[in-house]
């Protein structure tokens, strides 16, 4: 469900309009990846506060979801920004000609972990080596398990499907499995009734930039003013979202998505205060959603040794900094 020109009462609708809104909105779309979640709680303020409207944007979220391809209607032009996963996708548009680009990463870490039953010996990461089994969905091992392959020696022999059903893993002791630290952690301990072993790949050395926003070369060419202020207002509902009152936007995302109850919502916010996932040192000085070109360089070199990327790739062609590390926004 869309959530376009809604108003909360008493909030977006109240909210003061800068001297350029009397030129009248301007409508964008903007597509995520999955149904609404804490995950996406800054681009959800940035709509329930009035912050796009303030930046001259009506912003229409597209919520993705397991049927809803939201990163090919952006590269068909259906769409004028993308919520993306990480820079290995960035890398693979770059290598297929997709004419997208990177222009902000709004997580400095990727929330990806391997999770575990206690009590089995299972300490450190290097632990989980010793494991039979490890579930991992196909765009895992496409991507980070073959990281984990080649820094870390983990074995193939470990693998089996992760269908995002933690059934399997629950049932299976000796077992771990893929999931998000925000999410999948709280998940089985409500419903297997243990708090389990997490271990974050990016503290391991699996580290691109993360929830990323992605436009189309011919936007960030022909409307780049566009695509600064929805930039500008999304860092800033970001910083809103994690440091100021998050209520507006908890309450668009249960609009949007019923089966985030406030339990859930609490705990992946926690998560990302906790693990350091938008807010950093780097942060700090460049402000939320900050990219430098030593840190992808960092992570493009690391896909190369891994052989999930080509070395003479233009990778520099994968993001564009202009709108970023400015520091805090107003």
């Amino acid at each position: 469900m869309a959530i376009s020109r809604r108003r909360l009462v008493g909030l977006a609708a109240a909210m003061p309009l800068s001297p350029a809104l009397g030129r009248g909105l301007e409508q964008v779309s903007f597509g995520t990846n999955w149904a609404a979640q804490a995950e996406h709680g800054g681009f959800y303020q940035a709509v329930a506060d009035g912050t796009y409207r303030r930046h001259g944007l009506d912003v229409t979220v597209v919520p993705g979801g397991p049927q809803v391809n939201n990163r090919l209607k952006l590269a068909a032009g259906k769409l004028d920004f993308y919520m993306g996963g990480n820079l290995i996708q960035a890398f693979a548009a770059v290598e297929q000609n997709v004419p997208t680009v990177v222009v902000t990463a709004l997580f400095q870490k990727d929330p990806q972990v391997l999770i575990a039953h206690p009590g089995q010996g299972i300490e450190a990461f290097a632990d989980l080596k010793r494991l039979p089994t490890i579930f991992v969905s196909q765009a895992g091992v496409a991507t980070y398990w073959q990281w984990l392959k080649a820094e870390h020696g983990f074995r193939d022999d470990q693998l089996k499907p992760y269908t995002f059903n933690p059934q399997p893993f629950l049932a299976d002791r000796q077992s771990a499995m893929q999931g998000y630290v925000t999410s999948e952690p709280h998940a089985i301990a409500r419903t297997g009734g243990f708090t389990p072993k997490v271990f974050l790949l990016a503290e391991a050395g699996f580290d691109p930039y993360a929830t990323t926003i992605e436009i189309r070369r011919a936007m960030l060419a022909e409307r780049p003013d566009t695509a600064r202020r929805f930039v500008e207002a999304s860092i800033i509902g970001w910083q809103t979202f994690m440091s100021g009152d998050n209520q507006p936007a908890m309450a668009l995302i249960r609009r949007d998505n019923p089966d985030m109850d406030d339990d859930k919502l609490g705990y992946a916010v926690a998560a990302l205060h906790d693990h350091g996932i938008v807010e950093t040192a780097e942060t700090t000085a460049l402000g939320i959603g900050c990219m430098t070109e030593a840190r992808v360089k960092r992570f493009f070199d690391l896909m190369v040794r891994t052989g999930l990327a080509r070395p003479e790739l233009a990778w520099r062609s994968a993001f564009d900094t202009r709108f970023v590390n400015r520091g805090p926004l107003r």
